[in-house]
């Protein structure tokens, strides 16, 4: 797929666009928006605390990596190089002992980050390596955590409202998440990314744990207010089904009005969704208009029936929304 040329009509460069996320939604808005642009930067979410992430946090104090590990996966090419680094990054050790389950990229990234003592100094190295074709930026120079309140957590008290810490533990869940807040509650903005907000063309948002990967980034204060003022255009990419434990009772549109919500002052130009998923595309339609946008219809799921972004069709959604 041939590059898009800049938005702003000069013909000389691919536009900027910056995708927020994190874990498998931002995977899949990476891996077709590199086959769009050469200019991409990945601003992830650093809040996890499972699995081998979790685990390198507590011991190191460091940023969980997996979520930034993945974007850099996301950003190989299709090369032998490109498919080769990405599995070796995403490759899980499996033994008896202390090494079950961490990934060899998440070693990798905080090893670079104690080597240099830098973590954005850190991810650039590991971009080079695999050859990247885009940055990969934590949207906090800290690591988070997730509050969520939530509604029906105790299935004896479906309308009581309790305060969930975590993000595992926010989603997996049984009751439904209302709202969520960071701790710390006024968490510093990574400068780059911040600066990458400023500089692009465009700004996307999703697919993706809407409550856990996609609105934290609105509640990064120097970031959200970046993301309020930028002069990008906003897309945000509809996830294809509900996720267990987030969103399970939503309607295409509640996506938006959630967002909305979290960030009343944030404005959309398009709302991207596949069309198989959404049975009215009206209420859709005017809640995008709500936040001063368009609906963009299009087939973006993976022929086989699951609930996955097929990379190629992603890409050419986002082509043309790029070049409108």
């Amino acid at each position: 797929m041939a590059n898009s040329t800049a938005p702003d009509g000069d013909g000389t460069r691919p536009p900027r666009v910056v995708a927020l996320g994190g874990g498998h939604g931002l995977y899949s808005s990476l891996s077709a928006l590199r086959r769009v642009t050469t200019d991409v930067t990945a601003v992830v979410t650093v809040a996890d605390d499972g699995g081998s992430s979790g685990r390198l946090r507590r011991e190191l104090g460091v940023l969980p990596p997996g979520d930034l590990r993945m974007a850099l996966a996301a950003l190989c090419g299709d090369d032998e190089w490109g498919h080769t680094w990405s599995n070796v990054i995403q490759h899980r050790f499996r033994s008896e002992g202390e090494l079950h389950g961490h990934a060899v990229g998440n070693l990798l990234i905080v090893a670079l980050w104690e080597l240099l003592g830098d973590s954005v100094a850190g991810l650039d190295w590991v971009g080079q390596l695999l050859g990247a074709h885009g940055r990969v930026l934590p949207m906090s120079s800290v690591p988070l955590d997730i509050s969520a309140e939530v509604v029906g957590a105790d299935a004896g008290r479906p309308d009581e409202v309790t305060t969930i810490r975590g993000q595992v533990a926010c989603a997996s869940t049984g009751g439904r998440v209302r709202s969520v807040s960071l701790i710390p509650a006024e968490p510093p903005a990574e400068p780059q990314a911040v600066k990458a907000v400023r500089e692009a063309d465009w700004v996307v948002f999703g697919p993706g744990s809407w409550f856990t990967s996609v609105l934290p980034h609105l509640l990064v204060p120097d970031l959200a207010h970046a993301l309020v003022t930028t002069r990008a255009r906003r897309v945000v990419a509809l996830n294809l089904s509900p996720q267990r434990g987030e969103t399970d009772d939503f309607r295409p549109e509640t996506y938006l009005e959630v967002l909305r919500e979290h960030a009343p002052k944030l404005g959309v130009d398009v709302v991207l969704a596949d069309r198989g998923t959404v049975e009215e595309a009206e209420p859709l339609a005017a809640a995008a208009r709500d936040l001063g946008g368009r609906l963009e219809l299009a087939d973006l799921a993976m022929g086989d029936g699951s609930p996955r972004h097929d990379p190629e069709l992603l890409a050419r959604a986002f082509e043309r929304i790029l070049n409108d």
